[in-house]
């Protein structure tokens, strides 16, 4: 009976031994579905035709590092230049009898612009011719005849009379009453050669002295007004090289003045460019980029805007010919706009890019994707 209880104490013991481990053993892995392959990656490289590098208006450019100017690039406003305008006004409160230019003429310095009829300039003008005959009357008698200060008295008496013509705004034979003209007529002249560039008034109007009836400026040399951040325009230096951009092109000018007056409204300082502008390009009051030199970039590597193509996801790439016909597609980073040209990383000193033709060459590429998915 002992020995048969320990036999069977025994098995219990075995049995549990063996669910323990059955337990504890690690249960194998499902076995994982075969990894398919990855999908091959678009190609970035075209080849052409031998008539598409014509067709495709491409052309090619090693790539050199070099020394470049860094740029400031700001917001710019054209004005005129004030060193090179001059306003047109009457000095006496006149009537405006007629119009002789008008708005965006080209006048030359001297050339008759409004002709104004006004009561004092009469009154002047009588007055003058009074004293001009009785001047001529003691000249034929003589100084000793009429007497030394007689004869100054009507000599200075003249004098003054054309004088106060002249300071009314009256040209010198108007006020000598040579002109033919009616008595209190008078035309008022261009002080210098340029563009009319406001003349607000209308035939009939009554002028009240110092209005301005035209503004005329020399815009062959004009002001651009960049403003700056005080911090930059600490960086920028008189006599330092600019550019303009306005409707696409690119005009050269100068830095010629800094002013030492924060603008309140803009909590900028203007800085003023002078560009000398050939045509009809720049504009009074036109808002335009620019483009300051403040210092150069060592080793820079700078390419065309044409160079550069950007695509739908915001990259931008160039495209490095590897062929005769062949170009590979390199995606690039732009450090530093330069205006017509940018200074980008991405590709070695050397290399053979195009600087023409890359939307075309984008569109080839395109199509070869296209016509590999079919």
């Amino acid at each position: 009976m002992r020995f048969n209880q320990k036999l069977i104490l025994l098995s219990f013991v075995v049995i549990t031994a063996q669910a323990v481990t059955a337990c504890g053993a690690k249960t194998p892995p499902p076995a994982e579905a075969p990894a398919t392959p990855a999908e091959a990656p678009e190609s970035e490289i075209v080849t052409l035709k031998p008539e598409g590098a014509a067709l495709g208006g491409i052309k090619v450019e090693a790539l050199v590092a070099k020394t470049i100017p860094r740029l400031l690039q700001a917001p710019g406003e054209v004005k005129a230049n004030d060193y090179l305008s001059a306003q047109v006004t009457t000095r006496v409160p006149a009537q405006v009898v007629r119009r002789l230019a008008k708005l965006g003429d080209l006048v030359k310095a001297g050339q008759p612009l409004v002709t104004l009829t006004s009561v004092e300039v009469a009154e002047a003008q009588g007055e003058t011719q009074l004293k001009a005959r009785d001047w001529a009357r003691v000249q034929e008698l003589g100084e000793a005849v009429s007497g030394g200060r007689r004869y100054s008295e009507a000599r200075v008496a003249a004098e003054q009379a054309r004088a106060k013509l002249v300071a009314y705004g009256l040209s010198a034979a108007d006020a000598a009453g040579k002109s033919g003209s009616p008595l209190g007529q008078f035309t008022l002249t261009a002080p210098r050669a340029g563009t009319v560039l406001s003349d607000a008034f209308v035939e009939g109007e009554r002028i009240e002295p110092g209005r301005a009836l035209f503004i005329i400026a020399d815009e062959s040399a004009t002001w651009v007004e960049a403003n700056l951040s005080p911090a930059n325009a600490n960086k920028v230096i008189e006599g330092g090289l600019a550019r303009v951009q306005v409707d696409g092109q690119w005009l050269d000018g100068r830095v010629v003045q800094k002013h030492h007056l924060i603008d309140e409204s803009t909590r900028t300082i203007p800085v003023r460019i002078e560009v000398k502008a050939s045509g009809d390009h720049l504009h009074t009051g036109e808002f335009v980029d620019c483009r300051i030199e403040i210092g150069n970039i060592d080793n820079a590597i700078a390419v065309p805007n044409d160079a550069l193509y950007q695509g739908a996801d915001g990259n931008w790439a160039v495209f490095v010919q590897e062929g005769e016909t062949q170009f590979r597609r390199v995606k690039v980073s732009i450090i530093e706009d330069l205006g017509e040209r940018k200074q980008i990383e991405g590709v070695k000193p050397g290399a053979m890019v195009a600087t023409q033709g890359a939307f075309y060459l984008n569109s080839e590429l395109s199509k070869g994707s296209l016509g590999d998915a079919d």
